[in-house]
């Protein structure tokens, strides 16, 4: 059995396959442009894992999704510092009057991420929801947003500075290159602070943002870096404070983001792990979600009847098995997991 420490073997393409099931989970709003969540959930030797890249992805940079399932669920992983993690709650860019409803379904966060700059709507839609977050939240707490790479870099400057009046922890992914998000910093005077999301995780060179000068903040997500191991090493590395975040993850992959979160030294900034609550259905009775601010520290085990009732389609099954068995020949190719 592997240690921690001690590279994880690559189970076959025909192993994986048979240790899955594949899922599809309704959201309650329109979430990154879907209103399903499809995962493929793996019964793993040591625990349950996940594999759920998102459907646009392509095999070469899904097969690091699947090295982070097959790394959680066919090994023990990096020991936990601490049996709970804060979260923050996030605010999908729905219309300000929905905001409060939004808010409900978090039990205690005093951090909220606000997506912003979706494409179809206005700075003034931004500015309506960030205020409506304001007045949930009240003076004490956190409001983020996240741009998701929207902006260009005075478009940047314009937006930051209409919503910096609510008090903003960070602004998240603000323009989608480094330089840009480098030259913003410095036109920002650190006003705002910078977090770098996809130009850490998507990146081929992560150090770059380091380098550069372009963030205070990087936002980490376990499956998109390979596995906890490789995204705790890649912290080390780069020395910025770490936000852990997800995907849009059934609880299962919720519980390696809240492993990895709790395995960093010296964590404190709440992290984007609170994500259950955007989901209409999950694989579990006692889904991963915010209590007092907080979710758990443990492993999740699906319910076989959820399984059963949250099954995907027929044809979506083969495509995310012929998807996983691509990866895991894409995976047994690299030299760099395994």
């Amino acid at each position: 059995m592997p240690t921690p420490d001690s590279p994880v073997p690559l189970p076959s393409a025909d192993e994986l396959v048979e240790r899955s099931h594949v899922v599809a989970l309704p959201l309650v709003t329109r979430f990154r442009g879907i209103t399903v969540r499809e995962a493929v959930l793996l019964e793993g030797p040591e625990g349950w894992s996940e594999f759920s890249p998102f459907v646009e992805y392509a095999d070469p940079e899904a097969s690091s999704w699947l090295a982070a399932a097959v790394e959680d669920g066919w090994s023990r992983g990096p020991e936990p510092l601490r049996d709970f993690v804060p979260v923050n709650a996030t605010v999908p860019a729905v219309h300000a009057d929905e905001v409060p409803a939004v808010l409900a379904r978090y039990d205690g966060t005093t951090t909220v991420k606000v997506k912003v700059a979706e494409r179809g709507q206005s700075l003034s839609d931004d500015v309506a929801r960030v205020a409506a977050v304001r007045a949930a939240l009240g003076d004490g707490g956190m409001i983020r947003v996240d741009a998701n790479g929207g902006w260009a870099v005075d478009e940047a400057v314009a937006a930051l500075r209409a919503l910096e009046p609510f008090g903003l922890q960070y602004a998240e992914q603000p323009c989608a290159g480094v330089d840009e998000l480098a030259a913003l910093r410095v036109r920002l005077d650190g006003r705002v602070a910078v977090a770098a999301d996809e130009s850490i995780r998507r990146a081929a060179d992560p150090e770059r943002v380091v380098a550069a000068g372009a963030a205070d903040v990087i936002v980490i997500k376990a499956q998109p870096l390979g596995g906890a191991r490789r995204a705790i090493a890649l912290v080390e590395r780069l020395g910025l404070p770490a936000v852990v975040s997800s995907a849009i993850d059934t609880s299962v992959g919720l519980s390696l983001g809240a492993r990895l979160a709790a395995a960093l030294p010296g964590q404190q900034l709440a992290c984007g792990l609170g994500t259950a609550s955007l989901l209409a259905a999950d694989v579990t009775a006692d889904p991963l979600r915010a209590r007092g601010g907080a979710v758990a520290v443990r492993r999740v085990v699906p319910d076989a009847e959820l399984l059963a009732r949250h099954a995907a389609a027929p044809e979506r099954t083969r495509w995310w098995r012929e998807r996983l068995r691509r990866c895991a020949g894409l995976l047994a190719a690299r030299t760099d997991v395994g």
